[in-house]
């Protein structure tokens, strides 16, 4: 029977400003990405999202970001290396110690938004973000877009990286994500998710936007949980695996 981990985005709430139906995503998932401040999140939130997955027996993860509050850390920042460095350490410190005090603990690390989708071809910013890892903890996977230099620079550097695939994004032949930009790059139907996640799952191939298949080895897939009706796409996906044969588990 093959397993798979499904991984979502929580804790980006800030202040007043609520985002996301993190308690109810939390029920179809095995893990979560909790942000760390930088581009959503407060210590209020992290520390009551990290206390949610401890009691639904979910896995955290740290989600740090470019620290860009206002563009949701999805704007590419030009960042000293040194710096990028410390603005990750910074973020994963915060979420270690709010889910400690939460009853629970960071277990993986998951850059978010523009900041994983750079360290995917840009080498100095990912080696940037391998160094804030072996700097806090050598033992705390990666998880990572397959085929990146992000994977190939945190292998070499002894780290665990877990290969993640999306849900409802769209993939260009080369394996990469199509732009946030352009029409397609995000998938809105149950039967067109379901039907990605369950290829996925059982093939580790995708239909990329031109038609053609192209092999995405994953050990987790994200379910975005700042899409609409992400809820139920989050509980379909789970059924469609249950009914596909595939067992939902933490890669943890």
């Amino acid at each position: 029977m093959p397993t798979i981990d499904l991984n979502s985005d929580v804790g980006e709430s800030f202040g007043n400003w609520t985002f996301g139906d993190d308690a109810a995503i939390i029920t179809s998932v095995t893990s979560v990405n909790v942000a760390g401040g930088f581009h959503a999140g407060d210590p209020t939130t992290i520390r009551a999202t990290c206390a949610a997955a401890a009691a639904a027996g979910v896995t955290v993860g740290a989600h740090p970001g470019y620290r860009d509050l206002a563009g949701f850390g999805r704007r590419f920042i030009e960042m000293d290396p040194a710096e990028l460095s410390n603005d990750v350490i910074y973020q994963i410190g915060a979420v270690q110690a709010l889910a400690r005090a939460a009853g629970t603990a960071v277990r993986y690390v998951k850059p978010h938004g523009a900041l994983y989708n750079t360290i995917a071809h840009h080498p100095v910013q990912a080696q940037a973000v391998v160094d804030a890892v072996l700097a806090v903890d050598y033992r705390l996977p990666l998880m990572v877009l397959p085929n990146s230099d992000i994977e190939r620079l945190a292998q070499a550097a002894g780290l665990r990286t877990v290969a993640e695939a999306f849900a409802d994004r769209a993939y260009n032949p080369d394996g990469s994500l199509v732009s946030r930009s352009l029409p397609g790059a995000v998938l809105h139907s149950v039967e067109a998710v379901t039907a990605q996640v369950v290829r996925l799952a059982v093939d580790g191939t995708v239909v990329a936007i031109d038609g053609s298949v192209i092999a995405v080895p994953a050990v987790s897939i994200c379910l975005h949980g700042d899409t609409p009706d992400a809820v139920r796409l989050a509980a379909a996906v789970r059924a469609a695996l249950h009914a596909a044969g595939v067992s939902v588990a933490s890669f943890v």
